[in-house]
Order: structure tokens, then C-alpha cells, then sequence
């Protein structure tokens, strides 16, 4: 492929990503809130995990957000730094004024649940 059918290849992304209004309002919302687990988003926007996955997918590939690891769980963030072009598109998304869902954190139980799953496996592989 060639760097031009690169370059629109990624242009398409990146304005399909957002051509959804679900997208840009889980990006705003990551936006404002910062690094957020998978179950903070669920509850927040009282949507399915198979959904939800897959618009954070679409965003993920199209190059608006990170995602972290932490033990079984998945923390998305904005990345950064953002090229020119989703930096530009990111400042359009904040001056939309979106009415977004308060923020549901749930993400300590999952921490708990987590710590709790790995402290069983620990004391199992200990015996």
C-alpha cells in the first residue's frame, strides 16, 4: 500500500470512529474523567459489554484511545500525545457542550474482586 492509500486508509478510520454519537460521547466522557475501567463505562452508560467493547475497539484502532492492562480488567484513556488531526477533532468534541451520564465508578469492587481472585490463586500455588 501505498503512503497516500495509508493516509486515507487512516482518514476513513478516524472520521468513522467518530460518525457515531455513542463514540463521541464515551470519548468525551473518557475525556473528562480520565483513565476508566471497562465496568466504570458499562454502569456509566448502562450498556452492554459486547457493545461497549466493540466502540472502544473502533476508537482504540482509530487512534483516540490507549488502553492498560491491569490484571483482568481494561483501563481506556485518551492517548496522547494525539496527532494534529484527533487533537483538533478531540477540542471540536469538547466544545459540543454533550450531555454525558454521571460517572459510575464501580472499578474499586473490581479492584477488590481482582485483588481478592489473586490473593486465592497466591494461597493455592503456596499449599
Amino acid at each position: 500500500m501505498s503512503h497516500r492509500e495509508d493516509a486515507l486508509e487512516d482518514f476513513l478510520s478516524t472520521t468513522g470512529a467518530l460518525y457515531d454519537e455513542t463514540r463521541v460521547r464515551l470519548l468525551a466522557f473518557i475525556d473528562r474523567h480520565g483513565p476508566l475501567c471497562v465496568c466504570d463505562l458499562q454502569e456509566s452508560f448502562g450498556m452492554i459489554q459486547s457493545r461497549l467493547s466493540r466502540h472502544l475497539k473502533i476508537l482504540h484502532d482509530a487512534g483516540f484511545l490507549r488502553v492498560e492492562r491491569r490484571g483482568r480488567w481494561a483501563y481506556y484513556s485518551v492517548r496522547s500525545p494525539l496527532d494534529r488531526f484527533r487533537l483538533y477533532a478531540m477540542e471540536e468534541i469538547r466544545t459540543l457542550g454533550l450531555e454525558l451520564p454521571a460517572l459510575q465508578r464501580v472499578s474499586q469492587s473490581c479492584a477488590v474482586e481482582t485483588k481478592t481472585v489473586h490473593d486465592k490463586t497466591d494461597k493455592k500455588g503456596r499449599s
